[in-house]
């Protein structure tokens, strides 16, 4: 077992490995930024080293001055939390090159997934469910034209390097296909430094469901049934649950094989997630793989009782997994606690927080780096915390997680806990029956102002 784990990465993730670690008595490395001086992180980590200036790439995306922390500290581990370096075939390179390990897969896994068109290519090799469209990047409009017409709009064109909805476009027919093409190449460009775009048929009514996986350097994968993601704004996830409303364990057998499938299409090694769009007829298609933890990761680990991060930390040293597959006894729900106001479109809300407190009783969870006093920075993802709720039952758990919200004080900048509020007394959303699309079409954020 590893002696000393560096973890590269800031905030309420940094926190959270470092609370396993603990309990595992591994020594850890917290590396920070200037702006994050102050960060529970940083104190509770039994070391920490300053990596830089503020902007990311001066410090969390910084390479080299990550590797020097992990020198001078004697860290023979590194995990990448999410975000930032987490899914860098490179920087996981660099740490094989240097005797640390990368918590995580290797650099091929991670290249095999991260390019969207040869994941899906994959995946089709490997008997994956995956929404029909081109084989592999568009050469031209009258390519993609061609290909829409076969399979019938309406389609999306999406970015090869995309993520978090950027360099995506709905096309309805082909008068649209043009100026489509041109606006998702041009924000593909400028977003990723890669312009590639493929085509897909566009799945209508369709349900977020992800399949978290975990495979060891052996060969086995198990999977840890499915998270309904759902509920999104511009592609952003804002609350996730489990289990989904809308899966049978019929499916999410189904679902679970496909995902074991995928996972060992590549020789998986870590926690990882296949990410798939059910559509109104309960059919599913493969849509990515995210090779990392995920933020909604402690909704599977309340209905399962599995740790993650401590099974992510004992893959990467060698420890085989059980090979066993884990389905949910129990109901949860996550809410990410942004500092954002969602009366005035989610805008990002840094500053001081002059006042918190945190709500508990049975069935709550909170995963949160921020107290009274802390100053959230603005130079990075808005995210202070995620409110964990667990019950019996969907219908417990929205009750638990309204009460709970109701208990969350955070005084001296916006949050989205009015809206997680307004959105638990939500009939759409309290059915059950509700898409990807339902912030856009069916809930009113007028009513928060």
């Amino acid at each position: 077992m590893f002696k000393k784990i560096l973890i590269a990465n800031r905030g309420e993730i940094a926190l959270r490995i470092i609370r396993t670690c603990k309990e595992m008595d591994i020594k850890t490395v917290a590396v920070y930024s200037t702006a994050d001086r102050e960060s529970l992180h940083v104190r509770f980590a039994d070391e920490a080293v300053c990596i830089g200036a503020p902007p990311s790439k001066e410090s969390y995306l910084n390479i080299p001055r990550i590797i020097s922390a992990a020198e001078i500290t004697n860290a023979d581990a590194i995990h990448p939390g999410y975000g930032f370096l987490s899914e860098n075939a490179e920087f996981s390179s660099v740490c094989h090159e240097y005797g640390i390990k990368f918590i995580g897969p290797t650099p091929d896994m991670i290249r095999s997934m991260g390019d969207k068109a040869t994941a899906k290519a994959t995946m089709i090799k490997a008997g994956v469910p995956c929404i029909p469209g081109s084989e592999g990047l568009l050469d031209s409009v009258e390519q993609g034209k061609a290909i829409a017409k076969k399979i019938k709009y309406p389609v999306i064109v999406k970015a090869t390097a995309g993520g978090g909805g950027k360099g995506m476009r709905i096309i309805n027919d082909e008068s649209e296909f043009q100026k489509a093409w041109d606006d998702a190449k041009r924000e593909a460009g400028a977003s990723f430094g890669n312009d590639g775009l493929y085509l897909e048929k566009f799945v209508e009514e369709p349900r977020h469901i992800e399949i978290q996986v975990v495979g060891d350097q052996y060969g086995k994968v198990c999977h840890l049934s499915e998270r309904d993601c759902s509920i999104q704004r511009r592609h952003q996830k804002l609350v996730e649950e489990t289990p989904s409303p809308v899966v049978s364990q019929e499916l999410r057998e189904r679902m679970g094989q496909a995902a074991i499938k995928g996972a060992k299409a590549i020789n998986y090694e870590g926690a990882g997630t296949i990410e798939f769009l059910v559509d109104k007829y309960g059919d599913f298609y493969f849509m990515e793989m995210n090779t990392r933890i995920q933020v909604e990761h402690p909704i599977t680990e309340e209905v399962t009782n599995y740790d993650l991060i401590k099974e992510q930390i004992k893959v990467a040293a060698g420890v085989p997994i059980s090979g066993t597959n884990y389905y949910p006894n129990l109901f949860a729900m996550e809410c990410r606690i942004n500092a954002e106001d969602p009366a005035n479109g989610f805008r990002p809300s840094p500053g001081k927080i002059i006042n918190l407190h945190k709500p508990g009783g049975h069935g709550v969870r909170i995963d949160s780096h921020v107290y009274a006093g802390y100053t959230i920075p603005s130079n990075y993802d808005s995210m202070i915390g995620k409110l964990i709720v667990t019950g019996q039952s969907r219908e417990e758990v929205i009750t638990r997680m309204k009460r709970a919200l109701s208990e969350f004080i955070i005084e001296g900048v916006k949050t989205t806990i009015p809206f997680h509020l307004k959105l638990m007394d939500n009939a759409i959303f309290r059915s059950g029956k509700f898409t990807t699309k339902f912030l856009e079409t069916s809930f009113d954020f007028d009513e928060l102002k």
